[in-house]
């Protein structure tokens, strides 16, 4: 069963940047796609970016396309999140969650959250002066 821990959260203030890492253990993640999803309070969760099981495509939301890069390093089993000069509309909680490579055709063609199986508990970022 594959169990997906965020960590890197934190306070920054705007035009700041941190590093969110998605730590899978259970099973191998070379099989799975990621995605990054945020919550911010009183909305619904929305997509941020995307990674291939691969790591050979990656996608972003418009919102954070130049400031946010996702990795992934199969080796050792963990996607990352770089972010930067973020902004106080990037506050939220940001969680990591996985799909199997074979839905990667439904997952790609939108932002929404219903194919990934598996979710990791989250980890809040705050962006504030």
């Amino acid at each position: 069963q594959l169990q997906l821990v965020e960590s890197g959260g934190g306070l920054v203030q705007p035009g700041g940047s941190l590093r969110l890492s998605c730590a899978a253990s259970g099973t191998t993640l070379d099989y799975y796609a990621i995605g990054w999803f945020r919550q911010a309070p009183g909305k619904e969760r929305e997509g941020v970016s995307r990674i291939s099981s691969n790591g050979g495509i990656t996608n972003y939301v418009d919102s954070v396309k130049g400031r946010f890069t996702i990795r992934r390093d199969n080796a050792n089993n963990a996607v990352y999140l770089q972010m930067h000069s973020l902004k106080p509309e990037d506050t939220g909680v940001y969680y990591c969650a996985a799909t199997l490579s074979y839905k990667w055709a439904i997952v790609s063609v939108n932002w929404s959250d219903a194919e990934y199986d598996y979710w990791g508990q989250g980890t809040q970022v705050t962006v504030s002066s």
